[in-house]
C-alpha cells in the first residue's frame, strides 16, 4: 500500500483529529516532568485493577507490574514516551488512541489491555477518563454530532458509506454488521449470523402476509431471511444509499410478490401500522437525546399486541454516567453521534410508552468472537493488498485498533449485547 496516497475514503472519520482534544502540546510538555509524576498516575491505575495484570515497560527503562491481585488477562504495554500517560489523563480513550497512533505506546496484543480497563471500569473510576477542559471540549464536539434529521444522515454516511467493497472484504458472506449468535460448536461466522437473524425473527410471531418493518436494514440480511422464511410484507429503512442499493437487490431476488421494499427514510418519518418491527444494533446510533423519539416511533407504528425485537449494545449502568459525561474513542473516530444504551433508562422509557419488556438474551462473549473473526478477515485482506483504493495506512491502523478496542470491551464484560422483545400493550 502506498503510504503517500492521500486518503479519499474514511477521511471524515480521521478528521476527528482536528475536532477532538487529545492532550497535544500540553501532553508533550507534561512529558518533560519528573517520572515520579507519572508513577503516581500508575499508582492510581494499579489501585483500580482488582482483576488481571499489566506489565508496563516504561520510558525510564524500568518494568512495573500493575494489578496482579486477582485472576484475569495479562497485558503487556511498552511506553515509549510519558506523553502517552499524559494524553490518557487529559483525554481518556481519545487521548490513548492518539498516543498509540503517534507511537507513544505499543503492545504485542492490545485486546487484553482493553479487556482489563473494561472489567475494572468501576474500580478505576475516572483514572482512564478525560478530565478538565479536554473533557468539556470533547463533549461539546460530540454534541455537534447530534442525530437530528440532518445530523443522522451525515453520521450514517461517515461510517456506513465507506463502500460496499470495503465491508464485503471482511464481513461474512451474509453481510451482517452486528454480533453473531454462536449456538453450536464449530459454527462458521456466517452460520452464527444466520442464527442471530433467526433468533430475532422467532420473537415476532410472523406468518405469511405479516407486515414487518426493519429499522436500520443494513445490507439486507434480515430482509432476505424474513421473506424466505415467512413470506412477509417487508419494509426496510436506512439512511445509507450504499446499504439500500444492496438490500433492495437482495430483497428483489426473493420477494415474489413484489410488494416488499427498501427505503431511504428516517425512522421518525415512517408511517404504519406494522404487525412487527425488527431493529438490530441501530439504537446505538440514535443517541441518548433521541431514545424517546425512537421508542415513540415503535409504539406509534406497532398495532396493538404487535411485537418488536431489538438487538442492542448496553454499557454497565454503573459506568453509564461517567461514559455519557464525555466522549470516547468510538464516538470520536468511529460512530459520530453514537451512544451505548443504559438498559435501565431505556427500559423505563419503553415501559412509559406501553411497550412491555421481556425475554432478554445476553451474548457479549459472542460479540467478542465476532469481532475477533472480523479482525482476522480484515488483517488478511490488508496483508494481501486487497483493500479498495483510497484507504491509507493510517486508516487501516485506525480500523484495526477499533476492532481490537471493541473486542476487549466485550471480553471485559462492561459492555454487552442482548436481544429483547417489546410488546405493545396499550
Amino acid at each position: 500500500m502506498n503510504t503517500h496516497v492521500r486518503p479519499r475514503r474514511g477521511k471524515s472519520l480521521l478528521r476527528a483529529d482536528r475536532a477532538y482534544r487529545s492532550g497535544g502540546l500540553v501532553a508533550r510538555l507534561l512529558a518533560l516532568a519528573p517520572a515520579s509524576l507519572f508513577h503516581r498516575l500508575l499508582d492510581r491505575i494499579d489501585a483500580g485493577l482488582a482483576e488481571g495484570t499489566i506489565e508496563g515497560h516504561l520510558p525510564d527503562g524500568s518494568v512495573r507490574l500493575l494489578g496482579g491481585r486477582g485472576a484475569g488477562p495479562v497485558a503487556v504495554v511498552h511506553l515509549a514516551n510519558w506523553a502517552a500517560l499524559a494524553r490518557l489523563a487529559l483525554s481518556g480513550s481519545v487521548g490513548w488512541y492518539r498516543a498509540w497512533d503517534k507511537g507513544e505506546w505499543s503492545s504485542p496484543d492490545p485486546v487484553p489491555l482493553f479487556d482489563l480497563f473494561m472489567r475494572n471500569g468501576e474500580a478505576l473510576g475516572n483514572a482512564a477518563r478525560a478530565h478538565g477542559p479536554a473533557r468539556w471540549l470533547n463533549r461539546a464536539v460530540h454534541a455537534l454530532n447530534r442525530n437530528d434529521r440532518r445530523g443522522a444522515r451525515r453520521n450514517v454516511h461517515a461510517h456506513y458509506d465507506l463502500g460496499n467493497d470495503f465491508y464485503g472484504l471482511w464481513l461474512d458472506p451474509t453481510m451482517n454488521y452486528s454480533s453473531a449468535l454462536f449456538t453450536d460448536p464449530g459454527q462458521t461466522l456466517a452460520e452464527a449470523q444466520t442464527a442471530k437473524v433467526d433468533a430475532i425473527l422467532d420473537r415476532l410471531d410472523l406468518r405469511s402476509g405479516s407486515r414487518l418493518l426493519e429499522i436500520g436494514c443494513g445490507w439486507g440480511a434480515l430482509a432476505e431471511r424474513a421473506v424466505e422464511r415467512h413470506d412477509v410484507l417487508y419494509t426496510g429503512i436506512t439512511l445509507s444509499p450504499s446499504q439500500a442499493e444492496v438490500a433492495a437487490a437482495r430483497l428483489a431476488a426473493v420477494d415474489l410478490s413484489g410488494r416488499s421494499r427498501v427505503e431511504i427514510c428516517d425512522y421518525r418519518d415512517t408511517v404504519g401500522p406494522y404487525d412487527a418491527i425488527a431493529s438490530v444494533e441501530m439504537v446505538e446510533a440514535v443517541g441518548q437525546q433521541y431514545w424517546p423519539a425512537y421508542l415513540d416511533t415503535i409504539a406509534r407504528l406497532l398495532r396493538p399486541g404487535g411485537k418488536a425485537a431489538i438487538q442492542y449494545i448496553a454499557i454497565n449502568d454503573a459506568l453509564f454516567e461517567r461514559y455519557a459525561a464525555s466522549s470516547d474513542f468510538i464516538q470520536a473516530y468511529i460512530f459520530p453521534g453514537g451512544c451505548l444504551i443504559s438498559e435501565s433508562r431505556f427500559r423505563a422509557l419503553a415501559k412509559a410508552r406501553g411497550l412491555a419488556w421481556s425475554d432478554v438474551r445476553r451474548f457479549g462473549r459472542d460479540y467478542a468472537e465476532t469481532l475477533r473473526q472480523w479482525r482476522e478477515r480484515f488483517d488478511a485482506a490488508a496483508q494481501r493488498g486487497d483493500l479498495p483504493p483510497g484507504f491509507d495506512d493510517r486508516f487501516v491502523r485506525l480500523w484495526r485498533y477499533y476492532l481490537q478496542y471493541c473486542e476487549g470491551g466485550f471480553r471485559g464484560g462492561g459492555i454487552d449485547v442482548a436481544q429483547v422483545t417489546l410488546e405493545k400493550t396499550i
